[in-house]
């Protein structure tokens, strides 16, 4: 995973050439140096990556480069058109799809819409996944989720794999929701937050879904590389002190492909941004408290001549909040342009919007 946005410090500003001769400059949000200060980790990755190539840094860092590409085009520059919602509620959210005006549509999603298949999330007081884990007598919660923490003491993780784990939970109404969106030829991608796969367990395909910071759908040995069959782990999940037998196995320690602080997000994140967000006409992201990056900036990469819709019990991503502001095109709930915050339970929400579209019985 990659660090909250507020551990990053202030984004780099710029000044870029305009590309027409003799025309003015104009900021830029990100820079090479931007890039590199995300990668930011309270303790340093100590195991190397033996599958690392420099073909693979080489692709990793052209795709990197379209998202800055992409940036510069969006932010700061005037564009000929803004798009806006004929009321910013539900029924015009609809409205958008029905007519046919949003036939390309990018939803982003993060722990909140799993949380009413009983899984919590991980930043909510009292009840998030972060305050349940100091039971695993973690020196700090994201400790669960870092290389030399895992390194030292795997257990806290694998008991939470255990947890966590596929089959135990069942994909929400939200889940069906991306199903439904992909059957009726509207979705062009849904880029998720979450490791759980429920996406997938609601019938998502697999080409649809790009996972950010991973999933239980593969593993491999973190000092060799070797992949390791995903049913092995999960016996050794299950078992005491299975990690000690996968280590013995495979020549050191096993673990999911999640991507923990200080990890490298899939390039798949990066090729799938770059292509798919200059072209959709609607992004709708769901229960996110969009503060990790890059996962977060993603909302800034639309044209402006698509609409964003945030559906979540808080808002979030705005413009004049603190970390967003000069960073992106943070979200501006203002009851005209193209934004707009539908708030509730997700599922409520989704609920609501599936109703006013006539896909009820569909879903």
């Amino acid at each position: 995973m990659w660090c909250a946005f507020s551990r990053t410090g202030t984004t780099l500003r710029g000044r870029v050439g305009a590309a027409a001769k003799g025309s003015s400059t104009i900021n830029r949000t990100r820079s090479v140096s931007t890039w590199r200060r995300y990668r930011h980790t309270s303790t340093p990755q100590t195991t190397p990556n033996p599958i690392t190539t420099a073909g693979h840094i080489r692709k990793t860092w052209r795709d990197r480069t379209l998202l800055i590409k992409m940036t510069r085009t969006y932010a700061g520059v005037p564009q000929p058109e803004v798009a806006s919602f004929d009321s910013y509620d539900v029924s015009g959210v609809a409205e958008k799809i029905k007519s046919g005006e949003a036939k390309k549509i990018v939803v982003m999603v993060g722990a909140g819409i799993s949380c009413n298949a009983g899984i919590p999330d991980f930043r909510t007081p009292g009840t998030g996944l972060y305050d349940n884990l100091q039971a695993y007598n973690l020196p700090y919660p994201e400790a669960v989720f870092d290389l030399s923490f895992f390194a030292s003491n795997p257990e806290p993780f694998y008991r939470l794999c255990k947890e966590l784990w596929p089959g135990n939970y069942k994909p929400t109404i939200t889940h069906r929701f991306l199903s439904l969106l992909h059957k009726k030829g509207v979705l062009m991608r849904c880029f998720t937050q979450n490791i759980d796969s429920l996406e997938s367990q609601a019938g998502l395909p697999i080409e649809k879904l790009v996972a950010a910071h991973g999933n239980f759908d593969s593993a491999r040995c973190i000092s060799t590389g070797k992949p390791v069959p995903i049913d092995e782990v999960k016996e050794a999940v299950n078992a005491t002190k299975g990690w000690e037998i996968l280590r013995k196995k495979y020549g050191g320690l096993v673990k999911p492909d999640i991507v923990f602080f200080g990890e490298q997000l899939p390039d798949r994140f990066f090729s799938c941004a770059a292509t798919d967000f200059p072209e959709c006409d609607m992004l709708i992201v769901i229960g996110t408290s969009l503060v990790v990056q890059p996962f977060a900036s993603l909302i800034g990469y639309p044209p402006a001549t698509a609409c964003r819709v945030l559906i979540n019990m808080d808002r979030a991503g705005e413009a004049n909040s603190a970390g967003w502001q000069g960073f992106t095109q943070g979200f501006e709930f203002t009851g005209k342009g193209r934004d707009v915050f539908l708030q509730g339970d997700c599922d409520k929400v989704v609920t609501a919007l599936v109703r006013e579209l006539g896909w009820e019985e569909e879903l």
